[in-house]
């Protein structure tokens, strides 16, 4: 199996990157549609990543009959440790009477059983990034040959069915396989205590340029909302990923005198409930304190059981919304979500969060939130607040 050469530098360790289900995907699909209309399989095929990362990988197990081909590609996790590591994706590719492309699933790729997934129910469990590219390589493919027809594309996960039950895809509502996912297409390594090293280095970075507050988010989607939403510049920024009692922990023995979160619902809403490690391998209770902050809201059983039974927070969040308790229970939320924060913080620094969604966009703060946002702002600062609201904690 060809291993991708790129690698992460975290406190002089070096991690090997790997790459998605869904560059093995689009990558056995090319393979395939080169059999398919070319009459022979390359050795290697070449993908263009999202992530801007060119990916070669070793084509196995190529056949080919009356109007199909098929190619398997095996993916390398790199230094992650991931439950697909190692796995065949398999591409099946044939000509179609049909206009276009059609992408759907084989066996061992899940299918969508429930709403507010990244596809409708009754899809193969194959993203919207992985489509993309599946199709992009078939089209490249199809253009070289001087092709016009139609494509089938299925894409096939040997052994999914089992693997899928050491992931939460049963509780998510995706049956009967994997997920095909990645809106990289590169995997990069999950070493607990490289990241936590990072963010330990960050922080300690931050506090050296003379910071005496710093806003810690999760990932991507809380710095966009910080910089977009709240005008807080990136240079105040720490990714803290899964890990915000260890951020916390770090910011208040540094000696930071404030410390503001701001993060997805779907994170937040763990740490509401005293998880201060939010990886999924670790807790969940998402499910559980959005129902407990709406039963105290005054939901009624059925809101309750369906907010329990729901596939995602954004889908808690919608059951919440048609009942109008969408605004009681966020405040309730904030609330605890204050108390957490504080017990981990003690009395050593001050501590407020903001929680959005992608969907609904601000959701709720802590009661001090605002003035610790205007605090960013303050001279030789550049950022402008702009997501004023009431204070709902």
């Amino acid at each position: 199996m060809r291993k991708l050469n790129e690698f992460i530098s975290t406190q002089g360790k070096l991690l090997r990157c790997g790459y998605t289900t869904g560059t093995c995907a689009a990558a056995a699909t090319r393979a395939a549609t080169d059999l398919l209309l070319g009459g022979s399989a390359p050795a290697t095929i070449s993908v263009n990543t999202p992530a801007g990362i060119c990916v070669e990988v070793d084509v196995e197990e190529a056949s080919r009959g009356n109007g199909w081909a098929q190619c398997s590609v095996r993916k390398d996790a790199g230094d992650d440790p991931d439950v697909t590591d190692g796995i065949l994706v398999q591409a099946r590719v044939g000509i179609s009477a049909c206009e276009g492309l059609h992408v759907d699933g084989g066996v061992g790729v899940g299918r969508v059983t429930k709403e507010g997934l990244d596809q409708p129910p009754g899809s193969a469990a194959i993203n919207a990034v992985p489509r993309s590219m599946i199709e992009r390589e078939a089209l490249l493919s199809a253009s070289e040959h001087g092709y016009e027809g139609g494509l089938n594309i299925c894409i096939s996960i040997p052994g999914g069915e089992e693997l899928a039950t050491r992931t939460f895809n049963p509780r998510l509502g995706i049956e009967g396989g994997l997920s095909v996912l990645g809106t990289t297409g590169i995997v990069r390594p999950m070493s607990e205590d490289a990241l936590v090293e990072s963010l330990q280095l960050e922080l300690r970075v931050l506090h050296a340029r003379g910071a005496t507050q710093a806003l810690l988010v999760p990932g991507n989607f809380g710095m966009a909302f910080a910089q977009t939403e709240l005008g807080i510049a990136a240079e105040h920024a720490v990714t803290c990923s899964n890990y915000v009692g260890a951020a916390l922990d770090e910011a208040a023995r540094l000696g930071f005198e404030a410390v503001l979160l701001v993060g997805h619902v779907g994170k937040l809403a763990k740490v509401a409930a005293g998880i201060m490690n939010t990886h999924s391998r670790m807790a969940d209770g998402r499910a559980e304190t959005l129902a407990t902050h709406a039963a105290l809201a005054g939901a009624t059983r059925s809101t309750i059981e369906a907010i329990v039974e729901a596939p995602t927070t954004e889908a808690m969040l919608d059951v919440l919304g048609r009942e109008g308790l969408l605004e009681s229970t966020m405040a309730s939320l904030a609330c605890k979500l204050s108390e957490h924060l504080r017990l981990r913080a003690g009395n050593r620094m001050r501590t407020e969060a903001i929680v959005f969604s992608n969907r609904y966009g601000l959701l709720c703060k802590t009661g001090g939130a605002d003035k610790l946002v205007a605090r960013f702002a303050s001279p030789g600062g550049t950022s402008t607040p702009r997501a004023q609201v009431e204070t709902e904690a």
